[in-house]
């Protein structure tokens, strides 16, 4: 007996000694191999930079086993609701600091290394002497030529997709296009507008036409820039963004551990956190693959996408209710348009005397709770948790798939639109609404899984459940003018989902990096 004990714990010392020969083996494969051991297509890193990815590279992402609504013939588009995030942009002034105190601190890493006679063989070359690209750049954070052809040609399939609703001249009251009053989503609209009205003025060759861009104040756009204004989430999102740091810190530590092996360099968590940044930077931005993006593997990458894509979730998603419930002011003004448009559809009104679209421009932060608001990639009974303001389990960790991804939901250029379409041949209902998302129709929880959703389910399983409150009521602070009792507190939401994601880590979760 005593023999078999012996021969058992062998074994099982063994085993964990195979593994973790199997784990470094991992670590230090090539991007491209590393990736057929996640999935059987090639590894393309720019499709895994989650809200840094752009547009056209992840455009196409969809449910391939959705199988879209067949629209009958008879049915046409009367009226458009446009929901776009701004297209790719610079970094801003802030993470253009960073990448400047990256560059010393590689400089440093380098030098000690020499000092220590350490070889120097196995490290890139593109890292001696590395400065950052927008080195010495004084502004930051504007629309770059990539962002302004993204909206142009989205513009321009708009256009070409629905035809009926730009036959109209153009009148602000008829197209009516709203912005933020940050330059990179004015802009944004600017270049979309450029590509719709393409070839419909007298300006220039391309016969271009003048067009209005509306915008509200930062202070009082709570259409458009609600996170701004909802002092109940910025409350929120400030106490939670320590317990999100501290819930990607594993994946940052393996990570750091991982490359300082790799490489000989003794690597900090803040030199990965910049070195990972600066990939989504060069990849979205210059289509460089090779230099910051070429020191991870794909399973790295794929985990560092996973730890953006979870703050994603946590503070501006599904991670709290107040996350989406402050966007219903647009949800209301998109459920209104449709109503107005319905009304001079019934008195048969004159073409070009009601609004066939509003088109908006903003952020991944109106973008992501909107999407939230619809019920956007759930699965199973999660729509019915959200109506019930039940947390979510978090996305989970790759390699098994998940629905949420920030290069899907809310990449740049990522938009929503609802298109209204007029079906009189419909014995039941005479107008349905078309959900798109990134061009794509996409399936509503709350109209039974179908993109193809009559416009009375819409307002009664997907609109109405949102406004048993409004927006001040979700949004102000109310003042407690009483101590109440001292209580033990009940746990957050994030701290409970905190807790199972850690609590239910067996040696094999551990073990996935």
């Amino acid at each position: 007996m005593a023999k078999d004990v012996r021969r058992m714990e062998r074994k099982t010392k063994m085993s964990g000694i195979v593994k973790l020969c199997l784990l470094i083996v991992l670590l230090n494969l090539p991007v491209t191999l590393s990736a057929r051991l996640i999935a059987d297509e090639p590894f393309d890193v720019r499709m895994h930079l989650s809200t840094v990815s752009r547009y056209g590279v992840v455009k196409d992402i969809a449910d391939n086993s959705f199988v879209s609504a067949s629209i009958p013939h008879a049915c046409t588009p009367i009226h458009l609701n446009l929901v776009a995030r701004h297209g790719t942009r610079a970094p801003t002034k802030k993470r253009m600091r960073e990448l400047d105190r990256l560059a010393t601190s590689i400089e440093l890493l380098i030098e000690n290394a020499k000092e220590r006679k350490l070889s120097l063989d196995r490290l890139p070359s593109w890292l001696f002497g590395w400065t950052s690209p927008w080195k010495g750049k004084v502004n930051g954070g504007e629309l770059i030529v990539k962002g302004e052809e993204e909206l142009y040609d989205l513009g321009i399939r708009v256009r070409d997709k629905f035809p009926n609703l730009l036959t109209d001249n153009y009148h602000p009251d008829v197209y009516a296009i709203k912005a933020t009053q940050v330059p990179r989503a004015s802009a944004s609209a600017v270049a979309f507008a450029m590509g719709l009205f393409n070839g419909r003025g007298t300006l220039g060759p391309g016969k271009h036409r003048a067009f209005a861009v509306s915008t509200e104040t930062r202070a009082s756009d709570i259409l458009l820039r609600f996170f701004d204004t909802c002092q109940n989430y910025k409350n929120y999102r400030k106490s939670e963004e320590p317990a999100v740091e501290k819930l990607k810190e594993p994946v940052f530590d393996e990570v750091t551990f991982a490359l300082s092996g790799r490489y000989g360099l003794n690597f900090s968590r803040q030199d990965v956190s910049s070195l990972w940044f600066l990939c989504k930077q060069e990849a979205s931005l210059l289509d460089i693959t090779n230099q910051a993006c070429g020191l991870f593997n794909a399973i790295e990458l794929s985990l560092l996408e996973w730890t953006d894509d979870l703050e994603v979730f946590i503070l501006k998603g599904y991670g709290k209710s107040v996350n989406y419930r402050m966007g219903l002011p647009l949800l209301k003004d998109v459920v209104e348009s449709m109503e107005v448009a319905i009304k001079a559809n019934e008195e048969e009104l004159p073409s070009g005397s009601y609004e066939k679209a509003r088109l908006r421009f903003a952020h991944a932060e109106t973008v992501v709770p909107f999407s939230c608001l619809l019920g956007l990639f759930l699965q199973g009974s999660e729509y019915n948790q959200i109506q019930r303001e039940e947390p979510l389990e978090l996305p989970p960790r790759p390699p098994k798939k998940r629905n949420w991804r920030g290069s899907a939901v809310a990449p740049f250029g990522g938009n929503n639109m609802l298109v209204l379409y007029s079906c009189p041949a419909q014995e039941a209902n005479k107008y349905f609404v078309h959900v798109l998302h990134n061009e794509h129709p996409v399936p509503l929880p709350g109209c039974d899984n179908s993109d193809f959703c009559p416009f009375e389910v819409f307002k009664e399983k997907i609109y109405q459940p949102h406004m048993k409150v409004d927006y001040h009521d979700i949004c102000t602070v109310k003042e407690q003018h009483e101590e109440p009792p001292a209580q033990k507190p009940a746990p957050s939401k994030l701290s409970l989902l905190f807790g199972w994601l850690f609590s239910s880590q067996s040696d094999e979760t551990k073990t996935e990096l």
